[in-house]
């Protein structure tokens, strides 16, 4: 008899033990199937901003180049705006018909005093900036539908991502960069608007887009040693500056370093007034190109030997040229911009004085 209670009474416990996990399996399953759904559904919305990460940052890296000037200084908008939704498109094939609003387009220039603390565009001057930004909300390609989520009441989830790509300033001439081995007066350039012609003729006169003489002279340069070659300038014309330039300039002890000249860093270099024919080939050659051409503020002559001060560099076009005798051979040349991957910028993007004027470097995200 007494075995046969405690059968029943184990039983019993038994039967209690198995109602007891029933209650506390149905208490936890809330919370666990809160936990999948976040760990399913968080996973796929980071997917999704990845993909529109990845999207955005293409978009602006290709999207701010266009927005170099030409050379009356016109920025085309609409080109940048279209290459932005050319690139968003082509990195969300997987998706189509992409909208990307006018709005999450913005195009500016960047704020130097901003640029390490709440970035900010500014809506005048030259633009350098292009912002996006992608969404999956209630505005634009609708919200991003969830899994396990809607279990818990929650059935979608708006997911945006942003990127900021700006067109850095450029200041350090590296081997490779274009130059003109000429140098011209700094405070007639500064009062040459953008898209106006110089010729500069072989005697060394200087005249405007209209044959009017501009005061000063202008004369070849020896980027390099002191005694460059008409070769060497040649050279430079066609190919850019060279190694054995920097070299040259830093045994002189006219610039610091042999890795680049800085544009911000005035030094002296020597040359000659006027234009050798020897160049005629050279000239030709690039007649529809643009270069660096170095900025001068004072001459010191000594016989036909000039040691220019160079203060700055700037972009122009080769327009064309004319060879026919010292006075009336000339070279035509206009203010322009230029983009130019192996222009390095400053490394502090709020420096935005002493680069090279209407100089453009590689682009860089700071957003």
């Amino acid at each position: 008899m007494r075995v046969h209670r405690t059968v029943i009474a184990k039983d019993r416990q038994r039967r209690n033990r198995k109602g007891a996990i029933a209650v506390f399996t149905a208490v936890l399953m809330v919370p666990l199937l809160g936990m999948v759904a976040f760990t399913v559904d968080y996973g796929y919305l980071l997917k999704k901003r990845a993909d529109l990460q990845r999207a955005a940052d293409a978009a602006v890296l290709a999207a701010v180049r266009d927005l170099l000037p030409d050379a009356d200084g016109y920025q085309d908008l609409v080109k940048v705006r279209a290459r932005v939704r050319e690139y968003v498109a082509y990195n969300l094939k997987d998706i189509p018909d992409f909208v990307v609003l006018d709005s999450d387009i913005e195009i500016g220039r960047y704020d130097p005093s901003t640029v390490y603390d709440n970035f900010t565009l500014l809506d005048w001057g030259t633009f350098d900036t292009v912002r996006v930004t992608l969404r999956f909300d209630q505005s634009a390609n609708s919200p991003v539908s969830l899994f396990f989520a809607r279990i818990l009441g929650i059935n979608e989830s708006a997911v945006r991502a942003s990127s900021t790509a700006i067109l850095q300033k450029g200041s350090l001439l590296t081997p490779g960069v274009g130059v003109l081995p000429f140098t011209i007066p700094k405070s007639e350039w500064d009062n040459t608007e953008l898209g106006e012609v110089w010729s500069i003729y072989g005697d060394g006169r200087l005249e405007d887009n209209i044959g009017a003489a501009i005061p000063g002279n202008w004369g070849t340069l020896d980027i390099g040693g002191s005694l460059n070659s008409t070769d060497d300038m040649r050279d430079q014309i066609l190919n850019g500056l060279r190694q054995n330039d920097l070299d040259a300039l830093n045994t002189q002890g006219r610039i610091p370093s042999n890795e680049y000249i800085d544009s911000r860093v005035p030094l002296y270099m020597s040359g000659d007034p006027g234009l050798s024919s020897g160049l005629k080939l050279a000239i030709n050659a690039i007649e529809g190109q643009k270069r660096l051409i170095p900025i001068y503020d004072s001459a010191d002559s000594s016989g036909s030997h000039v040691e220019f001060h160079v203060v700055g560099w700037a972009v122009c076009e080769v327009i064309d040229s004319h060879w026919g005798g010292e006075k009336n051979t000339y070279l035509r040349i206009k203010k322009s911009h230029l983009y130019d991957a192996l222009l390095k910028p400053q490394t502090d993007l709020s420096i935005t004085t002493g680069v090279v004027e209407g100089a453009f470097a590689a682009p860089a995200m700071v957003e």
